[in-house]
């Protein structure tokens, strides 16, 4: 295996990416696995730091397929940021090199069982970009100071963002959240709603007529008035459900991979717009 993965990056090295100057500029070398991890890397590791996302912007996480210059990628890095059991070509990718520089993020705080959207608790992201600070300071001593500075301020940012969404959802004439796929799960836990999902984790799972009905039915005996579904999936399951109940169907976004021009913070309070709309929040 070693063998093919060597082969793998020469290949990709011949073929035109990244040259030695490019990655031997002084900068720490961070390949995140998606968008929120690409987010925690570089507000941590500031200009110390060049991070490259193996997702591109707007595009499903969970499909991956790693091109030859990806894959040099991984092996030229000094710091892989990933989840384990999200994406599973960087799994067997990683499985393939040196398990030392891989920082699989599941391991920081215990998961919510088989869920791995735990970004979208801004708590337990402070907490992950606490321990990417810590790899980067390792891997720059010299930027150590300046690296764990920035990781206080984006967790204050982080904080702060928490208490918008404690005030915000705190007085609502609604707490059920209804989403096409259950990916939402951290989100709703830290802010005492709860989620109704339409198909469990897999965004890719088609509900049975009965799975649509039994929702459609909670939905509204709870007074739902909108149904969510994600920016990278079909609305067409939620707009089903929202037709039989008379309720709209809007996006909640879970910041797998977010378009160009888009942050963790923009798109994080247009999530919290959202659902204080559909939740009828004062």
């Amino acid at each position: 295996m070693r063998g093919w993965w060597a082969a793998v990056a020469l290949v990709a090295a011949l073929a035109g990416c990244a040259g030695p100057a490019e990655r031997d500029d002084g900068r720490v070398q961070v390949v995140a696995a998606f968008y929120p991890l690409q987010f925690v890397s570089e507000q941590v590791g500031g200009d110390r730091v060049r991070v490259e996302n193996l997702t591109r912007a707007g595009a499903e996480p969970h499909d991956l397929e790693l091109r030859p210059s990806q894959l040099a990628g991984l092996e030229d890095a000094d710091l892989v940021v990933y989840l384990r059991g999200f994406q599973p070509a960087v799994d067997e990718a990683i499985d393939l090199q040196d398990k030392g520089k891989a920082f699989d993020v599941a391991g920081v705080q215990p998961l919510r069982g088989a869920d791995p959207h735990v970004w979208l608790d801004p708590v337990r992201l402070a907490a992950i970009a606490d321990r990417v600070a810590e790899r980067l300071a390792a891997a720059d001593p010299d930027a150590a100071g300046a690296i764990r500075e920035r990781a206080r301020t984006l967790a204050t940012r982080l904080e702060e963002l928490d208490g918008e969404f404690r005030d915000g959802l705190a007085d609502c004439r609604r707490r059920e959240v209804v989403t096409s796929h259950e990916a939402f799960g951290y989100l709703t836990a830290r802010y005492g709603l709860t989620q109704v999902a339409v198909t469990g984790l897999n965004p890719d799972e088609e509900p049975g007529p009965q799975q649509v009905r039994d929702v459609a039915k909670v939905a509204r005996d709870r007074g739902v008035t909108t149904i969510f579904f994600e920016s990278l999936v079909s609305p067409k399951l939620s707009e089903t459900v929202a037709r039989e109940i008379g309720a709209k169907a809007a996006v909640l976004d879970p910041l797998e991979g977010v378009e160009d021009g888009e942050t963790y913070f923009t798109v994080m309070r247009a999530n919290l717009a959202a659902l204080r709309d559909a939740l009828g929040c004062r």
